[in-house]
Protein backbone atom coordinates (compact mmCIF):
# COMPACT_ATOMS: atom_id res chain seq x y z
CA UNK A 1 0.00 0.00 0.00
CA UNK A 2 1.33 3.46 -0.98
CA UNK A 3 1.64 5.94 2.02
CA UNK A 4 -0.86 8.79 1.87
CA UNK A 5 1.56 11.35 1.15
CA UNK A 6 3.03 9.73 -1.53
CA UNK A 7 -0.76 9.76 -2.87
CA UNK A 8 -1.38 13.49 -2.06
CA UNK A 9 2.11 14.35 -4.24
CA UNK A 10 0.99 12.64 -7.27
CA UNK A 11 -1.92 14.18 -7.39
CA UNK A 12 -0.84 17.41 -6.88
CA UNK A 13 1.87 17.03 -9.56
CA UNK A 14 -1.21 15.86 -11.91
CA UNK A 15 -3.54 18.76 -10.77
CA UNK A 16 -0.36 21.37 -11.50
CA UNK A 17 0.10 19.89 -14.70
CA UNK A 18 -3.61 20.41 -15.83
CA UNK A 19 -3.70 23.79 -14.50
CA UNK A 20 -0.57 24.89 -16.71
CA UNK A 21 -2.23 22.91 -19.76
CA UNK A 22 -5.38 24.70 -19.28
CA UNK A 23 -3.73 27.92 -18.85
CA UNK A 24 -1.67 27.58 -22.30
CA UNK A 25 -4.88 26.54 -23.81
CA UNK A 26 -6.28 29.45 -23.23
CA UNK A 27 -3.34 31.66 -24.30
CA UNK A 28 -3.42 29.59 -27.86
CA UNK A 29 -7.37 30.07 -27.95
CA UNK A 30 -6.57 34.04 -28.41
CA UNK A 31 -4.67 33.54 -31.46
CA UNK A 32 -6.73 34.58 -34.07
CA UNK A 33 -9.61 36.06 -31.90
CA UNK A 34 -10.67 40.31 -32.53
CA UNK A 35 -12.06 42.61 -29.86
CA UNK A 36 -13.89 46.25 -30.40
CA UNK A 37 -12.24 48.30 -27.90
CA UNK A 38 -12.93 52.19 -27.15
CA UNK A 39 -10.23 54.31 -27.07
CA UNK A 40 -10.72 57.72 -25.47
CA UNK A 41 -7.19 58.77 -26.61
CA UNK A 42 -8.17 58.56 -30.39
CA UNK A 43 -11.71 59.15 -29.55
CA UNK A 44 -12.32 55.98 -31.93
CA UNK A 45 -13.32 52.23 -31.62
CA UNK A 46 -10.26 50.04 -32.68
CA UNK A 47 -10.67 46.23 -34.15
CA UNK A 48 -7.59 44.74 -31.93
CA UNK A 49 -5.78 41.36 -31.78
CA UNK A 50 -5.18 40.50 -28.36
CA UNK A 51 -7.41 40.54 -25.31
CA UNK A 52 -7.48 44.14 -24.24
CA UNK A 53 -6.61 45.33 -20.68
CA UNK A 54 -9.09 48.08 -19.34
CA UNK A 55 -7.45 50.98 -18.48
CA UNK A 56 -6.53 54.34 -19.22
CA UNK A 57 -7.29 55.29 -22.25
CA UNK A 58 -9.54 51.86 -23.04
CA UNK A 59 -12.40 52.59 -21.73
CA UNK A 60 -14.71 49.45 -22.80
CA UNK A 61 -13.74 46.15 -24.67
CA UNK A 62 -16.19 43.87 -26.82
CA UNK A 63 -15.39 40.04 -27.91
CA UNK A 64 -13.91 38.31 -28.63
CA UNK A 65 -14.71 37.43 -32.36
CA UNK A 66 -13.96 34.91 -34.76
CA UNK A 67 -12.95 36.87 -37.72
CA UNK A 68 -12.33 40.39 -38.87
CA UNK A 69 -15.84 40.95 -40.22
CA UNK A 70 -17.58 39.57 -37.69
CA UNK A 71 -15.53 42.51 -35.44
CA UNK A 72 -16.47 45.41 -37.92
CA UNK A 73 -20.07 44.22 -38.01
CA UNK A 74 -20.30 44.03 -33.95
CA UNK A 75 -18.39 47.68 -34.13
CA UNK A 76 -21.24 48.64 -36.30
CA UNK A 77 -24.42 48.05 -33.90
CA UNK A 78 -22.08 49.58 -30.76
CA UNK A 79 -23.80 53.04 -30.36
CA UNK A 80 -20.57 54.74 -28.28
CA UNK A 81 -18.67 54.30 -31.37
CA UNK A 82 -18.50 56.65 -34.10
CA UNK A 83 -18.61 55.57 -37.52
CA UNK A 84 -14.88 54.49 -39.10
CA UNK A 85 -14.35 57.13 -41.73
CA UNK A 86 -12.74 54.74 -43.96
CA UNK A 87 -12.11 51.10 -44.24
CA UNK A 88 -10.76 50.96 -40.59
Amino acid sequence: MKHPFMIMAAVSTVATAAVFAMVDGSVAQADGLYWVVGNRATEKCEIVTSNPVISGDIWFADGPYSSRADAKLARSTIGACPKPKSDE
